[in-house]
Order: C-alpha cells, then structure tokens, then sequence
C-alpha cells in the first residue's frame, strides 16, 4: 500500500480558518483510506477554546465510526498539537499523527510538556513531524503578521 499524504486538505481547513480570523490551523482524519472528518480551528467562532482543529475532527469522525476510539486512524494538522490536544489523540487512539510545523510555545509532542512520553499517557502515536511545514509555517506568519499590524 503506497503513501497518500493529507496534507494538503489540512493546509485548505487551516487557510478557511484564517479567512474567519481563527489562527490558521487544520486537520484531517483518514481511517483505511477514507477521509472520516475535516476541520479548521473555531475557537472564535464557537466561544469555545477545545474547539481547536484536532478536536473538532477527532469528534466528527468518532460520530462517523460511531466510537469513542479511532483505532488505526491517521491525523493530519498542520501544526504541532498543543498538550491538551495530544492527550486527546493519545485518549482516542489515533494510529499515526502527521504534522507540518513544531510550535516551539505551545507544542505538546516535541516540545514542552511532550504528553505521548509521559508516564500516565496511555497510547502514544507513531508521530512524523515537518509535513508541509514550509507552506503550515508561512499562514501562521503571515497571519499574525496581519494581526500585528
């Protein structure tokens, strides 16, 4: 079975996100080849702060599969998740996380905390970093570049 990246669908939700002026964030589950959900960030929109990218797909694709795990699923986001969203992926069982740029502030995969090595993490994901990172890491630039100025 060959590699298809899903990037690129996660760089579309991330740029839709920017256009409704949340932080350009989006993500991508796929389960046995089929994309299950898709989301951008809306914490904005939605007054919610859990409703980042990772969250809002992890919970549109346990509806499809109608389960609480998604065993052998993998996550596509274009940012490193932060430490509430990695125990969430860790918590739902994801198989492999894909992500384009690291978040040196806010991460919790490689930087920070570092949930999938922590003692109490209960699964933790085959995890392949710098996916689209160049073109992740320029939106997020450019879009808070617009917002300082």
């Amino acid at each position: 079975m060959s590699f298809t990246s899903h990037m690129d669908q996660a760089l579309s939700e991330a740029r839709l996100a920017a256009e409704r002026g949340e932080v350009p964030v989006g993500a991508v589950i796929v389960l046995d080849g089929l994309v299950l959900a898709s989301a951008g960030n809306r914490t904005r929109e939605l007054l919610d702060p859990s409703a980042h990218a990772e969250v809002l797909a992890i919970r549109a694709a346990c509806q499809a599969v109608g389960s609480e795990r998604l065993v052998g699923a993998d996550l596509y986001v274009t940012l490193e998740p932060c430490p509430a969203c990695a125990a969430i992926i860790s918590a739902a069982r994801i198989a492999r996380l894909y992500y384009g740029a690291a978040d040196p502030k806010s991460g919790g995969i490689e930087q920070g905390p570092c949930i999938f090595s922590h003692p109490q993490s209960h699964h933790k994901p085959e995890v392949y970093a710098g996916i689209g990172e160049a073109e992740a890491a320029a939106l997020l630039k450019s879009f808070f570049v617009g917002r300082r100025a």
